[in-house]
């Protein structure tokens, strides 16, 4: 129901990257300000919070994340943790839909630099247990995804090459869009020749400039209930569809290993549930742990024929202007840089993705604005957790 929709009021975030000195309350304490300072909440205002994290009681002992998070609140208010913001997320909009709560605080952070070596084991089991066991590195089931979308469609020679220089394209493109990101981890340029050479060097399909960097940081937004969005702002951002969906946990088990069956299911719900076209959705925040991940997620999402997306993405960048042309529409993807070049602290990603369609709603993007104010009216998110084990998908529009 319309009256049922939950509202994001603010939204705020910290640069992502390597924060060794600072712990990860100061973080989440930095992100929730600039959240309310936005929306003029405080404290007392919030009935809840939810929040994410993978690591914390591994990377900096934190045991039971809501009394840390009571403490620095000085609330008593229910709280929760999940993995991913996206799963918070969730779980506020629901409460929310229900009526338990009119304002909501989600939250997530990472300090996953603090012991990058401890926790390598960990990211491969997150990723497939089966793969770790066999001796894989995090890195290793993009690769066999490669290698099979390579062999299911038959892309040899000529278009080998494009296919290549494709997903190098998606590199350089995010590196790009970093540049006006003053919170991305990476704010520089790379070319499609370095990310060829680092693969050379590898002796891989995929190399060091196809793939997300390890990242801490923090992001948080507040979520409100329609009627209680009002008393703060005429022109709330509202969460119209969300939607997820589970996959087996060993990737060689599934029966399509070229895609993500999870963004297919969760894209599908997502979109009935907000009465949105697909194709009325400009606006794309795509979960690019590798380039590779961005190019099957624009296939997975039906924005791209199956086995199609490197030819939209290779001839797009050969004079980019700043979008996908796909079937004569223009699609704004990763205008954050995408997790490649802003970041990717895991429980605090999905939040950053949120913030970028949020303020591309509202015009307030800055440099980094893809249309003026009021043109854009629908924007999508896609966050996954593990290898495409979990998918989360949200639909965010205005009015």
């Amino acid at each position: 129901m319309k009256s049922k929709r939950p509202a994001i009021i603010a939204v705020g975030r910290t640069k992502f990257g390597e924060h060794y000195e600072r712990e990860p309350e100061r973080l989440i304490e930095e992100a929730w300000l600039n959240a309310s300072s936005d929306a003029g909440i405080e404290r007392k205002d919030l009935e809840a919070g939810y929040f994410s994290d993978y690591f914390l009681p591994i990377t900096n002992k934190l045991g039971l994340e809501e009394g840390f998070l009571s403490e620095l609140t000085e609330l008593h208010v229910p709280m929760e943790v999940t993995r991913s913001f996206s799963s918070a997320l969730i779980n506020a909009c629901n409460a929310i839909q229900a009526g338990r709560y009119n304002v909501v605080l989600v939250g997530g952070m990472e300090k996953m630099t603090d012991r990058w070596d401890k926790i390598r084991d960990d990211l491969m089991l997150l990723e497939d247990p089966w793969s770790y066991y066999a001796g894989c590195a995090p890195e290793a089931n993009h690769e066999l995804m490669l290698r099979a979308y390579i062999k299911k469609y038959g892309i040899k020679g000529e278009d080998l090459e494009k296919l290549d220089i494709a997903l190098a394209q998606i590199a350089v493109k995010n590196h790009i869009q970093a540049l006006k990101n003053e919170y991305a981890q990476y704010r520089r340029k790379i070319t499609v020749e370095q990310v060829l050479k680092a693969r050379r060097n590898a002796k891989k399909p995929l190399g060091l400039y196809d793939f997300a960097p390890i990242s801490d940081g923090a992001t948080a937004l507040i979520l409100t209930s329609e009627e209680f969005a009002k008393k703060f702002t005429d022109d709330p951002v509202y969460i119209l569809g969300s939607s997820s969906a589970t996959d087996y946990l060993t990737f060689p088990a599934r029966e399509d290993r070229t895609g993500f069956l999870v963004s297919r299911i969760a894209m599908k719900n997502a979109l009935d549930k907000a009465g949105v076209d697909l194709w009325d959705i400009q606006v794309l925040e795509l979960y690019d742990q590798s380039t590779l991940m961005e190019m099957i997620s624009l296939e997975d999402l039906g924005f791209c024929e199956r086995g199609k997306a490197w030819e939209k993405v290779y001839v797009s960048c050969q004079n980019f202007r700043g979008y996908y042309e796909i079937n004569g529409k223009r699609l704004f993807v990763n205008t954050n840089g995408g997790l490649k070049a802003d970041g990717n602290p895991l429980g605090a990603t999905g939040g950053a993705q949120i913030y970028e369609v949020y303020k591309q709603l509202k015009g307030e993007a800055g440099e980094r604005q893809v249309k003026p104010d009021g043109e854009l009216k629908y924007g999508c998110v896609l966050e996954l957790e593990g290898f495409g084990t979990k998918g989360y998908v949200h639909i965010l529009g205005r009015g």
